[in-house]
This record gives C-alpha cells, sequence and structure tokens, in this order.
C-alpha cells in the first residue's frame, strides 16, 4: 500500500487544486463567512495542497518509490495547483495578470527544455535554486490569497516580486544547464 501513496498523493493536489479554484470562485455564495475567514480557508486549502507536493516528494524519495506515473504527474499537479491559485487571485483582483503568465510561462518553458533533455536520454535534475523558487511561490500565493497586510501594505506584493524573481533566475540556470547539455552531448 505505501508504495501507492505518493501517487495517491499528487492526484489528491490536482483535486485540491480543483477545489481551491472553485472555492476561491463560489464560497461567498455557499458561505455565511466573513471576507477574513473566507481568505483564510482559501490559504489552508493551497497550503494544504502544497503540503502533499513535499510529502509524495519524501515518501518517493525515502523509500525509493519512483513511479513513471509520478515523473510525469507530479511536477503537473504542481502546475496545476500554481495555475488554479493565480486564476483565483486574479479573479479577486490580487495580482496582476502578468505575474502568472510570466511565472506559469517560465514553468512551461522549462518543462519544454527538460523533455527536450529526456529525449535525449539525459535528465535535468531540481536544482536548490528551483525548490527556493517553490518555497517563494507558496509563500507568496498563499499570503495572497490570505489577504495578509501589515497595516496597509500588502505582504504578498513583496513576496511576489521576490518569487518572480528566483522564478526567472532559477529558469535561466535551467537553460544554461540545457544548453551545456547540448552543447557537450
Amino acid at each position: 500500500m505505501i508504495r501507492h501513496i505518493p501517487n495517491i498523493l499528487t492526484i489528491l493536489r490536482i483535486v485540491l487544486a480543483i477545489f481551491l479554484l472553485f472555492f476561491i470562485l463560489h464560497a461567498p455564495h455557499f458561505f455565511k463567512a466573513s471576507q477574513t475567514t473566507l481568505n483564510s480557508m482559501g490559504a489552508l486549502i493551497f497550503l494544504l495542497a502544497a503540503l502533499t507536493d513535499f510529502l509524495d516528494g519524501y515518501i518517493a524519495r525515502n523509500y525509493q518509490l519512483k513511479t513513471l506515473f509520478g515523473e510525469i504527474f507530479d511536477p503537473l499537479a504542481d502546475k496545476i495547483l500554481i495555475l488554479a491559485a493565480f486564476l483565483g487571485l486574479v479573479y479577486l483582483n490580487r495580482i496582476n495578470p502578468w505575474v502568472p503568465f510570466v511565472i506559469l510561462g517560465r514553468e512551461f518553458f522549462i518543462a519544454g527544455l527538460r523533455v527536450s533533455v529526456s529525449n535525449m536520454g539525459k535528465h535535468i535534475a531540481v536544482s536548490r535554486l528551483g525548490k527556493y523558487k517553490t518555497f517563494l511561490q507558496i509563500c507568496a500565493i498563499s499570503s495572497l490569497l490570505a489577504d495578509w497586510r501589515i497595516g496597509s501594505v500588502v505582504v504578498g506584493h513583496y513576496l511576489v516580486a521576490l518569487a518572480l524573481f528566483a522564478t526567472l533566475y532559477s529558469g535561466m540556470d535551467y537553460v544554461i544547464k540545457y544548453y551545456q547539455m547540448v552543447r557537450n552531448p
């Protein structure tokens, strides 16, 4: 049974992503709660889904449970979750649409590079920069969903700026690694 847990967590992340977007779009119609409560609930749903990413990777690595399904659907589930959160944030008018476009554009571009490298029989490992990028994206998105403020300052806007920088910087790192692999087969 344990060998299926990472894949179950990946599927759960996709389901939670769909539920997150549904919740953001429709929660005010179904729940008699304050906007602050709804914001906190949305952030908790997102953080729970993000936690499944950490757990499935941890379990798969520590118990050598890597599968083809996991290799394909784990990064896809991550992108679906980030897409759902960003769509919700754009709908709530908490983020400028160009930010998700740049971040998701980078994600899909790097996914294309990974497929290209895979077709060469090689692999670009996830770098430490990529992990920092993911952490910053999770912090930025969760703070925007919760609408955390210090006075009149929206904390998420500063975290988004950091996440955007880390996203582009780590993307350049992948491009350099790709170029080196292509240049030196």
